[in-house]
């Protein structure tokens, strides 16, 4: 098999921005519920337009880091310490070592995510599982959107893990390899069974049963994996 390379162009400008958002909460020790200076002149302060600045803090709001109360302003959130991973730009060739390793990396993150979710998981993180799920049941027509909810289901587990690394290793996970992940549901083809495999996740959470959550994460993510390993790509170089 040929080697893969996977060159690293650059940071995208709103991860820099928020990197340095960060920075400037944690350098002014601000504390969770201040208000940060306005968008407009935030964005002066970096250099930057306001569209970008706005980005950048929607990353942040989705790590924790702000809280934008829209007609009020920007808020330091309830983490401001978070660790922010940003999104590196790459280009890479999709082929079955990539999808079988994509699998094979997020299984000792999932298995940590689900058994700690089983004990940290808020009524509210529970909810929202039962809603995607709901939604999920709906989409499977239409594998864009399963996608999509999927791995927000999974990424629900992460946030109630109360781990705020977890969450953010995933969704670096699903902003570089998303056509990855969609080539991954198509291969499996199991759209039900899949969901199945969701729903009893998610009766594990709910029973308080990390051991059960992780078994049943495993499972489900090994099932994804053997597929792919059994599979035959039509392009041999692949």
């Amino acid at each position: 098999m040929p080697i893969l390379h996977f060159p690293v162009v650059r940071q995208n400008l709103s991860d820099e921005i928020a990197q340095r958002i960060a920075q400037l909460i944690q350098a002014q020790e601000y504390e969770p519920g201040a208000r940060l200076p306005a968008i407009s002149d935030m964005a002066r302060q970096f250099g930057v337009g306001s569209p970008t600045l706005r980005e950048a803090l929607k990353k942040l709001e989705t790590v924790g880091v702000v809280d934008i109360r829209h007609g009020s302003g920007v808020y330091v959130g309830r983490t401001p310490q978070s660790l922010l991973i940003t999104n590196p730009v790459i280009e890479a060739r999709a082929t079955k070592k990539l999808l079988v390793d994509l699998i094979a990396a997020r299984i000792p993150i999932e298995l940590e995510t689900a058994a700690l979710a089983a004990r940290n998981a808020t009524p509210e993180h529970l909810d929202e599982m039962d809603r995607l799920l709901a939604q999920a049941g709906r989409s499977f027509g239409d594998s864009i959107l399963l996608t999509q909810v999927n791995l927000a289901f999974h990424r629900q587990i992460a946030l109630a893990s109360d781990n705020i690394v977890m969450p953010q290793i995933l969704d670096v996970l699903a902003s570089l390899f998303r056509n990855e992940q969609e080539m991954i549901l198509s291969i499996h083809g199991r759209r039900e069974d899949d969901h199945r495999d969701h729903v009893e996740i998610h009766e594990a959470l709910r029973a308080r049963d990390s051991q059960l959550a992780a078994d049943r994460m495993r499972s489900h993510l090994e099932r994804v994996r053997d597929t792919l390993l059994a599979w035959t790509p039509q392009d041999p170089a692949a």
